[in-house]
Formats: C-alpha cells, sequence, structure tokens
C-alpha cells in the first residue's frame, strides 16, 4: 500500500506531482477562499488539473490505493454483497472479498457514514481503495444499470436454443418476443421515466448498443447493451409502437404507452436507418409533468402578468420563439389550460398532439393525408372556435390565414422559431404578410430558453473566472456574494443541477410599438427600441436567476 504523506496537504501534493504550479496554487486558493469547497474539487473546476490528477493526489495524501475500475473483473458473488441503492447513494463499488475483509472503490474514501453503513449491511471489515466519481457512475451503470442485468440472460437465451441473436434464420418478430427483451425494452423504458428523462436515444455501435437519456436538456450514457441484441430490441420497440418490424431502409415513426412508477406515460417513437442499424429516438411525454400551471414556469410578476393579458384578451395573436426544446410547448399548454373552459371552444392543429387536454378539441398534421397547418386552420375557422392553437407557423399560407383569424375576431396562439421576441416581426414579414397587418394583429411575441437549477442539497456559494464574468459584457455587475452552483450529490447524481426553469423575453405591442412595427426598420433597431420601452432581454431574465442563486451563470451564458 502507498505509504501517506501525513505531513504534506493536497496543494503542496500537487505541486510536487508537477500537476500544477506554485502560481496555479494561489490562484486555487483565492477562489478557494471565495468559494469554499475542498481545494482539489476547486482545481479540476478551474480546470488546471484533471480529475484523474486530483484522484492521484488524494490517494498519495490518505495513504490509499488508487484504482483503474476498468481493469477489474468483479466476480457476481461479489456484486451481491452491496445493493444497488447503497452502492449508487454512497458512490462506491465492491471490488473483491479475501475471507472476512470487502476492499471497495470509493469516490469520497473520508465518507466513514458510508464505510459504516457497509460495515453493517456485509458483517464484513471494509478496506476503502480511491478513484474517480466518472469511473465509478460508469461501473455502477456495467454492473448494477441497465445492460449489465441482461447480458447474461442475453447470452443464455442463445446457448438454449443454440443460434445466435442475429442468425438470419430466426425473424425479427420472433426475437422481439423474447422475454430477457421484453425485461430489458422494459428496464430501459422505466428507468428514463425514474430519472424523468424527455428522450431516449438508442444508438447502434460497432461492438455495443448505447442507450443514452436526455436529462435537463443534458444526454448521458445510460447503458451499453451487447451489440447482438440490436435487432431484437429494436424490433420490441416496433411491435410496442406498431410499426413495421421488417422495414430497415426508411424512417418510421409511432406511439406507444407504458405503465411507469404507478402511472401511464406516452412515448413516441422515431426510427432512423444508419450505416451500423436503425437507431431509436423516444420522447418521453409524461401527463403528470403537464400539470404545470403559468405560475410554476420560472416567469418573474412582470412577464406573467403580461403574458395573462395577452391571452385574455378576446382577439389578436401571441406568438412564442424559441429552438427545439426551449419548453413552448409546455407554455403553449399552461396557458391554454388556464383560458380552457366550457363556454369557450378552443381547438388545436399540432404536429404531433403531445398532451391530451380536457375541454380542448385537439387535431394533428397529417401530410399524407392532405392536413396541414393550413388546412388544418382553414378547417377550424368553420368550426365556430373562440381560440386556436397552431403548432407552428412555418409558411405564407399559414401565416396568412392566423392573422386572418386574429382579425376577425379570434385569439391565436402559435409558434415561430426566431432567436429573440422581437425578430418574430421580420420573420412574418419575410413570410408575405404587411407591416401594418402584423403590428395591428399582434399582440405579443414571448420568446424563451430553459436553464437547469442548481441543485438545492448541494448549493454551495461561487464566484465565476474573470473570462465567463467578461462574456457577460461590459457594464454589468453582479453581487458576486449569492451566486451559486452545485456542489455535485447523489441526489443530482454529481451535476450540481437538478430540474429545469425558463428565461423569458416578452415583446408586447404597445400603441407606441405599433408606430415602431409600421416603419420598414430592422431587427435590430427593433430590439433596441423595445430594450428601451422596458422589455427585459433573455439574458438579462437569466442573470435575475443567477443573482437569486436559481442557476449558475455559465448556464446563462450557455443558452442565451
Amino acid at each position: 500500500m502507498t505509504q501517506p504523506q501525513a505531513r504534506l496537504r493536497i496543494g503542496e501534493i500537487l505541486v510536487q506531482k508537477g500537476y500544477l504550479t506554485e502560481a496555479q496554487l494561489q490562484k486555487v486558493l483565492e477562489r478557494q477562499k471565495e468559494c469554499g469547497g475542498k481545494l482539489g474539487d476547486t482545481c479540476v473546476k478551474m480546470g488546471v488539473i484533471t480529475d484523474d490528477q486530483k484522484t492521484d493526489g488524494l490517494a498519495l495524501q490518505l495513504g490509499i490505493a488508487r484504482v483503474q475500475l476498468a481493469s477489474y473483473l468483479i466476480e457476481p458473488e461479489v456484486l451481491s454483497l452491496v445493493t444497488p441503492s447503497m452502492a449508487s447513494r454512497n458512490k462506491l463499488v465492491p471490488l473483491f472479498r479475501i475471507e472476512d475483509t470487502l476492499t471497495v472503490a470509493m469516490a469520497d474514501p473520508l465518507n466513514i457514514y458510508a464505510i459504516d453503513e457497509l460495515r453493517r449491511q456485509t458483517g464484513l471489515e471494509i478496506d476503502s481503495t480511491i478513484t474517480t466519481l466518472k469511473e465509478i457512475d460508469e461501473a455502477l451503470r456495467q454492473h448494477y444499470g441497465v445492460g449489465a442485468g441482461f447480458q447474461k440472460e442475453i447470452a443464455e437465451l442463445g446457448r438454449e436454443q443454440g443460434v445466435d441473436l442475429n442468425e438470419s434464420g430466426r425473424t425479427e418478430e420472433s426475437r422481439s418476443q423474447d422475454a430477457p427483451i421484453i425485461k430489458l425494452v422494459n428496464t430501459v423504458l422505466a428507468q428514463a421515466v425514474g430519472e424523468s428523462a424527455s428522450d431516449i436515444h438508442i444508438e447502434p455501435m460497432s461492438k455495443a448498443l448505447r442507450v443514452r437519456y436526455r436529462v435537463d436538456g443534458i444526454l448521458h450514457e445510460a447503458s451499453s447493451i451487447p451489440a447482438g441484441a440490436h435487432g431484437a430490441v429494436v424490433s420490441r420497440l416496433k411491435v410496442m409502437a406498431g410499426l413495421d418490424i421488417s422495414e430497415r431502409r426508411i424512417p418510421q415513426d409511432g406511439r406507444f404507452q407504458v405503465a411507469a412508477g404507478g402511472r401511464n406515460v406516452d412515448m413516441r417513437m422515431s426510427t432512423y436507418p444508419s450505416i451500423l442499424g436503425e437507431k431509436v429516438v423516444i420522447r418521453v411525454l409524461d401527463k403528470t409533468k403537464m400539470g404545470i400551471a403559468l405560475e410554476g414556469l420560472g416567469m418573474d410578476a412582470e412577464v406573467l402578468a403580461a403574458l395573462e393579458g395577452a391571452i385574455l384578451r378576446p382577439s389578436g395573436i401571441l406568438l412564442l420563439t424559441g429552438p427545439t426544446g426551449s419548453g413552448k410547448t409546455t407554455t403553449l399548454y399552461a396557458a391554454l389550460q388556464r383560458i380552457a373552459s366550457i363556454e369557450k371552444n378552443v381547438m388545436t392543429i399540432e404536429d404531433p398532439v403531445e398532451y391530451d387536454l380536457e375541454t380542448v378539441t385537439q387535431s394533428q398534421v397529417n401530410q399524407k393525408a392532405g392536413l396541414t397547418f393550413a388546412t388544418g386552420l382553414r378547417s377550424i375557422l368553420r368550426q365556430d372556435p373562440d381560440v386556436i392553437m397552431v403548432g407552428e407557423i412555418r409558411d405564407r399560407e399559414t401565416a396568412e390565414i392566423a392573422v386572418r383569424a386574429a382579425m376577425t375576431g379570434h385569439l391565436v396562439l402559435s409558434t415561430l422559431h426566431t432567436n429573440d421576441a422581437p425578430s418574430a416581426v421580420p420573420r412574418l414579414v419575410e413570410l408575405g404578410l404587411e407591416r401594418f397587418v402584423v403590428a395591428s394583429s399582434l399582440n405579443a411575441v414571448l420568446a424563451q430558453r430553459l436553464v437547469r437549477k442548481v441543485c438545492g442539497e448541494c448549493a454551495e456559494p461561487c464566484r465565476p473566472s474573470d473570462e465567463t464574468l467578461a462574456r457577460l459584457g461590459p457594464g454589468i455587475e453582479l453581487p458576486l456574494e449569492d451566486l451559486r452552483r452545485g456542489a455535485g450529490c447523489t441526489g443530482c447524481q454529481g451535476t450540481g443541477f437538478r430540474g429545469r426553469t425558463g428565461l423569458f423575453e416578452m415583446f408586447e405591442m404597445t400603441e407606441s410599438m405599433q408606430d415602431f412595427v409600421g416603419r420598414d426598420v430592422s431587427a435590430v433597431s427593433l430590439r433596441k427600441e423595445a430594450s428601451e420601452n422596458g422589455m427585459r432581454l433573455l439574458r438579462q431574465d437569466g442573470i435575475d436567476k443567477a443573482v437569486r442563486g436559481t442557476t449558475t451563470i455559465e448556464e446563462v451564458l450557455r443558452v442565451t
């Protein structure tokens, strides 16, 4: 075992190892005084050392072994000594047992509470080693996660039937009905729902089938499934979605529903042929998350009041803008839930319908049948509507019909792809609408983005780097003592973030703005005029949320 260097601090060890210079150490110490936290973690977050180098230094300081988990072949009997919840909660993996001593790898070997709990659970003495959090997470997914539990079953299935899972003699349909494959697919779906994932990516690679989940807008790898199970997994999903399992050359789209976490969850599935086989992406549509009211989206009081004013008007157009995945659909549905009632005829044309809303008549675009946004909107106008929701204004015909509806006494809600709220005006002009028509029919435009929220369980003070602050632009002063970040804990899976909230920019068509819009002005001039008239920009809203400790400056810069 490595001899401890008890007299040396971690910073001195890192300098001694050549990982840090003295000048870098002084900068790290200054940052640590401002933000708190452990020095090694501060070094990693500042980017002056890697996580591996930090772990090497801690191993020397504590006098314990530094292990590389990828090099260990862990016996199932050893894994069974530690429950998955215990291993995941305390970020540890059992390595081997020698008589009455169990050796484990830990991300934090100073966690005496975890060691005591493990000692009570196993009845064994515990010898701890150290490794990186990343290696722990990968090992947990491999040994306790989705793929590992089924590799043995898949192999046994092939031996029992005397065939390989990819043997051409077996049909895709028969393979999809194999019990291990059904369990595997169900586990992948259930785990995605449990992690509050918005999307599931199942991607063929040369040696494995990779499963990734999008959580809080960021993709992370959840598991690696044996490559031999690719055809059976895709076929099983196609059967669930009612797709053609024999067709692998063209993309297909379908839907299905699963029971997970005590509730029914809708899944929207899309396949895409790649050179290694079909890739599957599944959008997870959890209806329990659609109960969000407008007040729960993260708007400040002024934006919320302006939005409510726009949707309570009897006619006109309200547009939501932003890129895909910015939460426009959630805001639209929240707005519809606010105004839908038995006294109003609320109708939609969407692509696709993601959630069912009571007291709302919803329809879905069907290009093959000739039902487009424009044709659907034209038909809706003959249904005596009060409120119309159009999934997206994509072309001139849809824009013209929407404006005509707004000017004849209907309230129209829709989305548009622009970078900010004022840019919706020149975008509508580009689609062929006259400026005076846009000025008279448009109530408001709400631009939005989604940022990750700092984890409430591990939030700590932190000062952003000078480079980060410089990216905010000149003239912006922040109360640095109020800024927060997540240190990383089991609750947020080490990311420092948990959940998302919105950033909003509300452009209101006031009388003064109507006059300005009627002129032939650029998007830049329009944005400047709106800002001078009180419109808070997306970045300003983000900075306010960072100062309140809701998110981080880095997150705001990432999305605005």
